[in-house]
Formats: structure tokens, sequence, C-alpha cells
């Protein structure tokens, strides 16, 4: 088998079936398998996966190992030659794995492919490709300068090399993701895709970021919401720093500093939009139960230029590719949102920020 997709879910159950139906276009034709593991959900995911993806192998955890562990549970029932470790929130095109199967067979001492990505409202996310995030480099990002952290080197469509890649969507051999021992499983969420990537690094292998083809990540760019998220994250952070960087106790109290820091010096960067002004579908047909949920009288254009700003807009995947709709997202240059009704599905949902997972909308 040349590919396994390991989903890791937790409580994301529309988003889940949305990426599962675009994962499913994208492996047709590729000797493929897509496992979800779950991680102890207490909304209706399992039964979703059940009886609508019966082919999908499900692993139904009974508790929440995170993002680690749950992962490398996948990884070990996974026969596919290579692994792609795919959010549940992601939306990828039908030509995603077969671009990124193609680069990575031209290339020698493998590590980690990754791509790029943007969030539900198209705007590119940098966490697609960076830099080794030293104590130096860290601190500078936590006052604002992040020029050092993000791997800027290359262009958003570049392809080229790279040092650390995003946990959202990596693509990996199996082998090497064995030889350098998979997730750390120190790591309860966040930081152990950094921590990987490193890895990986350091065995000898070569990390890449392929820019050529655009996943969306709903969730975009992790935020801290609360001082939780704050400690959870730079706790992960610590984790990273006291195995590969700890040096000496002047060395520490400055990780300790910046992570204490890191909450209060934070940048929020919400985007902000206007109100919508209409209720555009992207459809070849009329869809009667979506008309009734909305406030106002949906419309249908003739062309998709002809879309006016601060519309909402709606594309069917019933009738229309999820290439060309990520394809749309990305090169827009209106102040638009943007929903999906998935192919045979009855809601739609869309995120227009990395603040929140997004809204759903059951028709």
């Amino acid at each position: 088998m040349k590919l396994s997709i390991v989903i890791l879910n937790y409580n994301v159950r529309y988003f889940l079936e949305l990426a599962l139906k675009s994962v499913e276009a994208a492996i047709s034709g590729i000797d493929a398998e897509i496992i979800v593991v779950d991680n102890d959900s207490s909304d209706t995911s399992c039964q979703m996966v059940k009886t609508i993806f019966p082919k999908v192998k499900l692993v139904e955890n009974k508790e929440n190992f995170g993002f680690s562990k749950g992962n490398n549970i996948g990884v070990a029932t996974a026969k596919g030659e290579y692994i792609c470790i795919l959010n549940p929130d992601t939306v990828v095109a039908e030509d995603t794995f077969v671009k990124l199967l193609k680069f990575a067979e031209a290339k020698s001492k493998l590590g980690i492919v990754g791509c790029r990505l943007m969030n539900g409202s198209g705007t590119f996310l940098p966490e697609s490709k960076r830099n080794i995030p030293t104590v130096k480099v860290s601190l500078k990002k936590i006052l604002g300068n992040s020029q050092d952290y993000y791997a800027n080197h290359l262009s958003q469509e570049d392809q080229g090399e790279v040092n650390i890649l995003v946990g959202a969507f990596m693509l990996i051999k199996k082998s090497v993701y064995k030889a350098v021992g998979g997730f750390d499983e120190d790591y309860f969420m966040y930081g152990e895709d950094i921590d990987l990537s490193y890895k990986v690094l350091t065995a000898g292998y070569k990390n890449y970021y392929y820019g050529e083809t655009t996943v969306i990540h709903f969730k975009g760019e992790s935020t801290l919401k609360d001082r939780n998220y704050a400690r959870r994250f730079f706790g992960a952070m610590q984790i990273f720093y006291e195995k590969h960087f700890k040096q000496n106790l002047v060395f520490d109290m400055v990780v300790w500093v910046g992570i204490k820091l890191a909450f209060i010096f934070r940048k929020r960067n919400r985007k902000t939009y206007k109100a919508i002004t209409g209720y555009v579908f992207v459809s070849n047909t009329v869809n009667k139960a979506l008309e009734a949920k909305l406030p106002v009288k949906l419309s249908s254009p003739n062309q998709l230029s002809s879309i006016e700003h601060n519309a909402e807009v709606i594309f069917d995947a019933n009738t229309m590719a999820y290439k060309d709709i990520i394809k749309f997202i990305k090169t827009s240059d209106k102040e638009l949102t943007y929903k999906i009704l998935p192919n045979e599905s009855n809601f739609i949902l869309g995120s227009n920020d990395g603040f929140s997972q997004g809204e759903v909308i059951i028709l």
C-alpha cells in the first residue's frame, strides 16, 4: 500500500465528515487507506464514521490520549509506505496527494513534507513553514518580530527545504516515522510537531515545504484564548527546550521568563468582517433546505467574478470540486466569508479566522 492517512479526532464531528469526503476524493486512484483515531469524543463522531464511511478504519480510544499518543496509535495500524498526519478540520484538493507523492518520490533522505495551509477566509498560515524555535528566535517572536521564526526564505508557493512543519498536515515515510520514534508522548498537545520535525532533521533527513498545493485548515494558527491554553502551549515548548537545548541554569531561566511573558505580550490579529450583505450559493441546483435557514434571499451568480464584497459564499461540493473551492478562496481579492456544503451532506460549515473552529449550520 502506498499511503495511509491518519486523522486524529476529538469532538469535531462535522469538520471530520467534510475532511473525510475531501480525502476520499483525493485518494481515488491511489492505493491508500484512511484511519480515524477518536480520542473518546462525546459527540457522534464515531457513529458518523461507521455509518457514512464504512471503509474507513476506526480506532475508538476510551480516553483522550492527546495528539502524540493518539497519532502514534493510528500509525501503528497503518499499512502504507507513506503516512499523512492530517487534522480533522482540513479540506484537501483532489490532486493534493498525487502531487505530494510525486514530489516525495523524487527526493533522497526524505524526512517530512508539508504544504501550503490557509484558513477558512483564504489567509495564508505562516506556520506552514518555520525555522527551529531556539530561545532567541522564540523570544523575538513573543516581542513582535517573527522574521526569524517563520521560514521566509521560501515564498508561499515555493518548494524547498525547511526545518519545521506543522502537525495539521505532515507527509512522511512510515519507516522514517518509526526510525525517530514517532511523536514524543511527553507532549499531550502542542509542540509535538516541532519536536518530530527536529528529530527528523537531527537523524539526517531533510524536511520540505511544497507550496504548489493548498489545504484549508479551518482552525488556523492556534491562538492564546486563555491562560490555560497559554500554560499548555508554552509548557510544551519548555519540554522541547529541555530535551534539545538544555545548557545551563541561565538558559533555563531565560526559557522560564519567556514562557511567563508570552501570554502578556501576545498579539491578537483577529481579522474583522463587515456585516454580511447577501448569501451566494455556488451550485447548479436549488437547495430549499438551505434557503430556509438563511435570513435573506439566496442568490446564484452567473459568474464567480460577479460576487459582490461582503457576501457569504456557500460552495456546493455536490457540483463543484474541492480543488476549485480551494482555488477560489485562495485567489479571491474580495472581502468575503465562506462556507462549504459537503457532497451528500445536510450541513454547511466554515470559519472566518483562526480563533475558533467555526460555525456549523444543520439544514
